[in-house]
């Protein structure tokens, strides 16, 4: 029997040889990493991303997070589906995060986040997660990126959204951490050292003020953070394959009464790049080289013997 089966293989194999079709259709193995960049309330936009690719079966291999990129990213990875994510985001306000304090480092202190983090996360370590995630942050004393992906998940979420001038420094392992928004506006970098082989990213890009002018100190630090995210994006779009924007031009950092429209930004930017990302897991055709054939003989040119 097995002789017949090889038999039957080697006159399959022989037959598509004969007719030029390709033996097979090989899947890439793409390990896409989804980059979530800061942007505070309007990071809710990330839901709706996130709600696409699922209901389009899109994988997503690793995450990359920065400031509220990272929150959402870390509740995301540890368990927590697009439905789940989005009725937190309707649910929660500033209050959740902050507790104002008067500090020459800021005007409130992000402790809160310890008690709402553990309240939605269904794990506490990097290891537990279900999607391997890097959370960003930046050393306020050297200016340098500080990335993690092992070890608890809470402080360094804080860190990662320690927007500078509100929230005070988060403490760990005794580096002072704020925002990662600073070193890392877009996490796409860190996404390749994981091993990504594409880079889908999401830019939270936006003016923060309108022409009406800042509404208090934050809105002016809100918008200094927009004219540096502008003027250093080419950097992190060198290792992004593809850069999607939700529209969240105009709102507050603050706007969490409007989480449902943010989410639907999200969604819509991500729908409008389907073609392009379904394109990454199209089968690939595999070539079959026909053999040679050798040259026929006419056996009355032979040379007699």
């Amino acid at each position: 029997m097995k002789s017949l089966g090889k038999i039957i293989r080697s006159v399959q194999a022989f037959s598509r040889e004969l007719s030029g079709r390709p033996a097979d259709s090989a899947v890439p193995d793409v390990g896409l990493g989804l980059a979530l960049g800061g942007g505070f309330a309007r990071g809710m936009a990330h839901i709706g991303v996130l709600k696409v690719l699922e209901e389009e079966n899109i994988p997503i291999r690793y995450i990359a997070g920065t400031s509220v990129g990272a929150l959402i990213g870390a509740a995301y990875c540890s368990g927590l589906s697009p439905a789940d994510l989005e009725q937190v985001a309707l649910r929660v306000r500033f209050k959740h995060f902050a507790r104002w304090t008067l500090s020459r480092y800021g005007f409130a202190s992000n402790q809160r986040m310890i008690g709402f983090l553990n309240s939605i996360l269904k794990v506490k370590t990097f290891e537990e997660l279900r999607i391997p995630l890097a959370v960003t942050a930046t050393d306020f004393s050297t200016g340098e990126g500080v990335l993690f992906h092992s070890g608890p998940l809470v402080d360094p979420v804080r860190a990662s959204c320690a927007y500078p001038g509100m929230f005070l420094p988060v403490k760990i392992r005794g580096r002072q951490l704020i925002d990662g928004m600073l070193s890392y506006t877009v996490p796409t970098a860190p996404l390749r050292q994981m091993g990504a082989s594409h880079v889908l990213a999401v830019h939270l890009k936006g003016r923060w003020t309108t022409g009406e002018g800042p509404r208090h100190l934050f809105d002016v630090i809100g918008q200094c953070f927009s004219i540096a995210q502008e003027m250093n994006c080419s950097v992190w779009k060198q290792a992004a394959d593809l850069v999607i924007e939700p529209d969240v031009n105009g709102y507050k950092y603050d706007a969490f009464d409007h989480a449902r429209d943010l989410v639907r930004a999200g969604e819509a930017v991500t729908r409008a790049a389907l073609p392009e990302l379904r394109k990454w897991f199209q089968p690939e055709p595999v070539r079959v080289t026909k053999p040679l054939k050798a040259p026929a003989v006419n056996p009355a040119t032979m040379p007699a013997d």
